[in-house]
């Protein structure tokens, strides 16, 4: 089927958007969600997002392990991944990952990413990836914040290149870049 990419800024319409396109693809339909609950304020976020999906769909909580979730079910439906820029923050995060210098962890998870689009992008399923566009807000003040940042823009980037469809939303308004590309 395809691998779709639906970029945005925090609040830009972009999970709205991604559930919308859901709906032109034939069940079953999985929603793969990468947030952990570790504070109270982001146990309340969950909770609201698992209100509001239909009960039909199925829900698997992903915070790693997200290539093997989406072979699992690759054969079949559509995939919504919710989201890229939350998964690799849990990659990053890991123990073993901070026990390597910047470059390794890069490359390390610069791989998964490459994983993911190769699986993602010869999936029988319709897979769709919600992604941060966090390069346009402020320069972290921090090493770790500066590295997590170049690091999605990377991954956005490597993604893209895979997907059959990239689109940015805007003020709940979606742009086709691929489309706006085609005259390069």
């Amino acid at each position: 089927m395809s691998l779709i990419l639906v970029l945005g800024g925090a609040r830009s319409g972009k999970s709205s958007f991604a559930e919308g396109l859901m709906a032109k693809y034939s069940p079953p339909v999985t929603y793969i969600a990468t947030a952990e609950g570790r504070d109270e304020e982001m146990i309340q976020r969950i909770q609201r997002h698992r209100a509001t999906r239909p009960p039909s769909w199925e829900t698997v909580e992903a915070p790693l392990g997200l290539v093997d979730e989406i072979r699992k079910r690759q054969d079949r439906g559509v995939i919504l991944v919710d989201c890229l820029t939350v998964y690799l923050s849990n990659l990053l995060l890991q123990e073993e990952m901070q026990a390597l210098d910047a470059a390794e962890r890069e490359e390390r998870i610069l791989l998964e990413v490459t994983t993911l689009g190769e699986v993602a992008s010869k999936a029988k399923a319709t897979v769709i990836v919600v992604a941060n566009e966090v390069g346009w807000g402020l320069v972290p003040p921090y090493p770790l914040g500066r590295e997590y940042r170049d690091l999605c823009g990377f991954a956005n980037q490597r993604l893209a290149a895979y997907a059959q469809e990239v689109y940015l939303v805007v003020a709940g308004i979606p742009l086709s870049l691929k489309d706006l590309s085609l005259g390069r």
